[in-house]
Formats: C-alpha cells, sequence, structure tokens
C-alpha cells in the first residue's frame, strides 16, 4: 500500500435522487469495495454520487426529482452536496470533500468517460493530459523572480570583488599619506625652530612686532580658510558633474521607454472581461452537455424505469398485437424518446450521445485556447502596468536629480564668490605685511609663510588619511559578507535548477511511472502477443501563428510479437477494445501516482470493465490495489463472485 496522507478512515455515503438512485446508502471501508450487480441497476449512479461528494460536477439528477442530495461522512465531518436544477441547467451546491477536484477527475474517478482512460483510444495529448495539474505559470513567475534575485546577488558580488581589488591601492596610499606626514611634521618642526631663532634675533620694538605676528597669524588664518573653501568647491563641481550624467542617463532611459498607446489597458481589460464571458458561456454549455450526455447514458442503461414506463405507456392499437417475445427483441434495439414519447433506434441514440460528448470535448478545447488568450493578455496587461510604474518612477527621479541639481549649482556660485572675497583678503593682508615688515624681518616672514602652507599641508594629510583609513576599514566590513552573500546565491541558483527542471522531472516521472506500470500489467493479463506498450518522450516541430517553435510531445508505441517470436511495432488503433481499456487505466494509474493524487483524495474509483474477462479483472484488481489504499468498483455479478473469498474486500448488491 501506499503511504497516503489522505484520509484512510470508513467512507459513510447517503444518497438521494442522484442519476437513478432515489434513496441509497453506502459504506466505504478502506480495501476494495465492489457495487455488484447487472446493468442498469444504479452502481454508475452511486459512482457518481461519490464524484460530486468529493467535488465534482459530473453527477446527474433523477429526472423526476426537482433536488437531490449527496452526504459524505468521513470521521466527525460531514460534506454535504445539493443537486437543483435552475434555468434548464443543474446547479450543485454546498461544502464538498475537495477544494480542487480537478486531478481527481482525471487521475482517480476512472469511469467510462474519463478523460485520462479515454485519450489513448482518441490519441489524444498524453503530455497535456500528464502535464495539466503543474501550474507552469507559478513555476516561471518563481523563476523569475529568483532570475531578479540572483542578479542583485551578482551585482552585489561584482561590487565587492571590485572594491577587493581597489583594496592593494587603498593601502599603498594609506603607506604613502603616513610617509608625506612624517616628513611634513618633521619639516614643520624644523621650521618652527628657525622661526624661534629669526624672532629673538629680531631688534625691534614689541609692538611693531606684536603687529607683524598679528597680521602674519590672520594671514595664516584667511589663506587655510581659502583652500578649505577651495576643496569644498572642487567637491561641490564633482557632485554636480556627476548629477548632470545622472540626469542625462534618466532622460535617456525615459525617452528609450515605450509610451503605451492612450486606453491600450483600457483596451485589454475590455478584452479580457469579453474573454472571460466567453469562458462562463462555454462552461455553461460544457456543464449542460454533461447533464444531458449523462441523461442519456441513464436511459440507454434503463436507470430511469419510472420515466420510461411513463412514456412508453399507450394505448395503441400495437401495444398487445405482438407476443412477449417480439416486444422483447423489439426492445432490445428500440428505446421510448423521454421528450416526445416515440420510438427510436438505440443506436441512434448512443451515436447522438457520441456526437454530443465529441461536441463537449470541443468545448473544452475552447475554453483552454480562451484561457491561454486571457494568460497572454494578462501578461501584456503587467508587462504595460510595469512600464507605466517605470516611466512615472523615471520622472519622479528626474525632478528630484532636477532640483538637486539647481540647488548644487548655486552652491558653486556661492562658493566661487567666497574664493574672490579670501583672495581679495589675502592680498590686502600680503600689502600690509610688506609695508610693516623691515629689511630684517624678510627671513622670518619667509619662515612663517612657509610654516602656514606646511600646516594646512598637514591638515590636509591628516584628512586624506583618515577618510582613507575610513574606506579600508568599510571595505573590510563589507568583504566579511562575501560568504553569506555566496551561500544565499548558491541557495537561490539550486531554488533555479529545481525549477528550471521540474517539469522535465514531472514528465520523466509519469512517462517511467506508465512504463514500469504497463509493464507489470501486461505480464500479470497475461496478453500473449502483445510485447510491450511504452511511452517515448520526443521534440517536433510545430507551426505557430508564423514561428516554428519546438513542442515536446509523448509518443504512445505498440510492439507486438508474431507466433515465431518476431518482434514488430503496431499502432493503438489495432489493439483490442480490452487492450485499449487496459492502457488507458494504466496511464490513468501513472498520472494518480506522478501527482500524488492519494495526498489529498482517499479513494479511487473504477467503472466500465466489461471489456474485460473475469480473471484479467481480477488480476488488475489486484494489481491495482497494491497502490491504492481504497478502491471503489463497479462489476457484473458474475465478475464479482472472483471475489467472494478475498480479504479486505467488500461486496455491495446493487
Amino acid at each position: 500500500m501506499s503511504s497516503q496522507t489522505a484520509s484512510l478512515e470508513s467512507l459513510d455515503l447517503e444518497v438521494e435522487n442522484v442519476g437513478g438512485i432515489e434513496e441509497a446508502h453506502l459504506e466505504i471501508d478502506p480495501g476494495v469495495t465492489i457495487l455488484s450487480g447487472r446493468n442498469a441497476t444504479n452502481r454508475t449512479s452511486m459512482l457518481q454520487a461519490i464524484m460530486a461528494a468529493m467535488g465534482s460536477d459530473r453527477a446527474s439528477l433523477k429526472a423526476d426529482a426537482e433536488e437531490g442530495v449527496v452526504s459524505l461522512t468521513v470521521g466527525e465531518e460531514t460534506y454535504d452536496r445539493r443537486l437543483r436544477r435552475e434555468g434548464g441547467s443543474l446547479l450543485l451546491e454546498g461544502e464538498p470533500y475537495l477544494d480542487e477536484p480537478e486531478d481527481a477527475e482525471l487521475f482517480a474517478f476512472l469511469l467510462e468517460d474519463n478523460e485520462a482512460r479515454r485519450a489513448v483510444e482518441r490519441g489524444s495529448d498524453l503530455r497535456e493530459l500528464i502535464m495539466r495539474p503543474v501550474d507552469t505559470d507559478a513555476i516561471q513567475a518563481e523563476i523569475q523572480a529568483l532570475t531578479a534575485e540572483k542578479r542583485r546577488l551578482d551585482e552585489r558580488l561584482d561590487d565587492l570583488a571590485e572594491e577587493r581589488r581597489r583594496l592593494p591601492d587603498l593601502e599603498a596610499e594609506r603607506a604613502r599619506l603616513e610617509d608625506d606626514l612624517e616628513e611634513k611634521r618633521a619639516e614643520l618642526a624644523r621650521t618652527r625652530t628657525a622661526i624661534e631663532d629669526a624672532d629673538g634675533a629680531i631688534d625691534a620694538s614689541r609692538d611693531a612686532k606684536d603687529e607683524l605676528d598679528e597680521k602674519l597669524e590672520e594671514l595664516r588664518a584667511t589663506r587655510s580658510t581659502l583652500e578649505e573653501v577651495r576643496y569644498d568647491l572642487e567637491t561641490e563641481r564633482e557632485s554636480l558633474t556627476s548629477l548632470r550624467a545622472e540626469r542625462d542617463d534618466l532622460e535617456e532611459e525615459l525617452d528609450a521607454l515605450p509610451e503605451a498607446p492612450a486606453g491600450a489597458l483600457e483596451e485589454i481589460e475590455g478584452k479580457l472581461d469579453v474573454l472571460r464571458e466567453r469562458k462562463r458561456s462555454i462552461s455553461a454549455d460544457v456543464s449542460q452537455l454533461q447533464t444531458i450526455v449523462q441523461f442519456n447514458d441513464d436511459m440507454l442503461e434503463g436507470a430511469d424505469t419510472d420515466l420510461l414506463e411513463a412514456v412508453a405507456d399507450g394505448d395503441g392499437p400495437e401495444a398487445d398485437a405482438s407476443t412477449p417475445t417480439d416486444r422483447l427483441l423489439e426492445e432490445s434495439q428500440r428505446l421510448v424518446c423521454w421528450t416526445c414519447g416515440s420510438e427510436v433506434q438505440r443506436d441512434r441514440v448512443a451515436s447522438i450521445v457520441e456526437e454530443l460528448q465529441s461536441l463537449r470535448s470541443s468545448k473544452l478545447e475552447a475554453r483552454t485556447d480562451v484561457d491561454e488568450r486571457i494568460s497572454e493578455l494578462q501578461a501584456e496587461q503587467q508587462e504595460l502596468e510595469r512600464q507605466q510604474h517605470r516611466r512615472e518612477e523615471l520622472r519622479r527621479t528626474l525632478e528630484r536629480r532636477t532640483d538637486e541639481i539647481e540647488h548644487t549649482a548655486e552652491t558653486v556660485e556661492e562658493l566661487e564668490a567666497r574664493c574672490e572675497e579670501l583672495e581679495a583678503e589675502i592680498e590686502t593682508l600680503e600689502t600690509t605685511i610688506e609695508e610693516l615688515e623691515a629689511e630684517e624681518y624678510s627671513e622670518l616672514l619667509e619662515h612663517h609663510a612657509s610654516a602656514n602652507q606646511l600646516e594646512f599641508e598637514i591638515d590636509r594629510l591628516e584628512d586624506d588619511l583618515e577618510s582613507t583609513q575610513s574606506e579600508i576599514e568599510s571595505i573590510e566590513a563589507r568583504l566579511e559578507e562575501r560568504s553569506d552573500l555566496e551561500d544565499e546565491r548558491d541557495e537561490v541558483v539550486a531554488g533555479l535548477q529545481e525549477r528550471r527542471t521540474r517539469i522535465d522531472r514531472t514528465e520523466q516521472r509519469a512517462v517511467e511511472s506508465f512504463n514500469e506500470h504497463m509493464d507489470d500489467v501486461l505480464t500479470a493479463l497475461e496478453y500473449e502477443n502483445v510485447e510491450r506498450v511504452w511511452i517515448e518522450r520526443r521534440e517536433r516541430e510545430v507551426r505557430e501563428g508564423r514561428r516554428t517553435v519546438s513542442k515536446r510531445t509523448f509518443e504512445l508505441h505498440v510492439v507486438r510479437e508474431t507466433t515465431d517470436g518476431e518482434a514488430y511495432e503496431d499502432t493503438v488503433d489495432h489493439l483490442s477494445e480490452s487492450e485499449r481499456e487496459v492502457i488507458g487505466l494504466v496511464f490513468a494509474l501513472a498520472g494518480y501516482l506522478t501527482h500524488e493524487v492519494y495526498e489529498t483524495t482517499p479513494l479511487m474509483l473504477l467503472d466500465s470493465l466489461e471489456a474485460l474477462d473475469s480473471e484479467r479483472i481480477e488480476a488488475l484488481v489486484e494489481y491495482l490495489r497494491e497502490h491504492v489504499d481504497s478502491l471503489v468498483i463497479a462489476l457484473l455479478e458474475e465478475d464479482a463472485r472472483a471475489f467472494a473469498e478475498a480479504d479486505d474486500v467488500t461486496i455491495s448488491a446493487f
């Protein structure tokens, strides 16, 4: 048995007015539950009632009832579905067991018209069925998000690599600044000693010397201020150049960004509304077609005997003209139309039912096409909204940069004016000092000027050294993040790899599962002339509009063996009905296991095995029960007798 997580408790089912059932009760225990009876004994109706309780809408209401009820009890929880007619359509309401029954309808509810079973016989796209439960759009969205995150991490790591390459140059610059600073400090010390020596040798009045010292100090301070202002001015000019370059880049990006046509988003939304309405209309048609098909199937099986008797109860002259034997032969070929009461050929009704089923399939394909167009329009809508958002963001940023440029330009003008003022002050001070100095002061003035220059250069060197040291420490701190960023990037890359290969791995698991189980089932059922049935994944070129694209397909191969042991490849068309039924069931089982439907659905339903003999039915059931914890099967009485003595098998007579 598989390790399912869905509930394995007994299921208790109460049914009223569903299909051909007026009122019935069924208890389903883990293991195998067989619904045994002759044809037209409402076994299929009971399976449809179970499907309705699980969440499927593929059920019919009893012809003479306006409302039906299915109640499913699992442990302490009860799930009710109510069926009623409204405006010519059948509505199913209430709370089912499954919130999303689509996977179960494909791979667990294996009635006669199950899409997975019929796919082999009709030559449908097997890959499309297997991959339908996979949300490829969600996977693609995750890939895009992870790609963006990887790009961000790569950019961050590239930045760190660039900073790491800069580190040796910064360390060399720090060493050079330290050497220059040491040399300037030593030179300043020598200059101050020379000033003291020259100052002691001057025999001038103290007042004149004090005034000269004051002017010299003022000159030194003014020169220092001028250098600081010049430094600030250069910094602001660089900032202004950078802001203007950034503004040019923003304008270039804004000009390159395509402008969405006026009303484009509204037009797309209008198209989406039309397509959604089209999808709702198609879904309603599909529901109505299913109701009609199911009702006529029940009529063909004789499920609604009360209605048949009502429309067939006539007083015509030929009512009693034939013998019971004649009437029996006629009834095997003809039946009474439930709408007008006239007799029609049974084959004709069956043919119409097939046409309706074909129409329903085409409606489902049309709905799939509408879904694809909706997805395309939604993607186009998202891209236009992204461009519009980016355009607005660029305009806001451009406005901010323009304001910053204006403010910085004003600051540059103010600093230039300040430089001119300081240069004028220095010129005035130099003139005053020249007037005050005597011949014996010339050497002292040179020493003071040299000392002023050295002090300024030392201040600049100390600032540059502090800035360089701070940048080195900042880079070293950021480089410590590199290991964490690399680990984070590895996780993102692994996530990308997993998602990019998820679809391929799902396909591979499904094909391997089918091929493995198909080999086992062929061995168990002993089809002598069928050597192997297997699926091959292939790529083929197809036209999509004006483009030729590569498309993955599942190609079904049948290998037979002649009486003399020679193998040859055959086609599905040449398989017997029994062989096609088995292949369809194994394909559904592969989907059941690949998508882990057993995680949410506690049972598998099986119907319409008349194409298999009793021994092969027994072998097939024994194989399926190894993989399904709870199996509910509708069988004829003679086929059910083979399980009378089997363990873990419950037979309910219908």
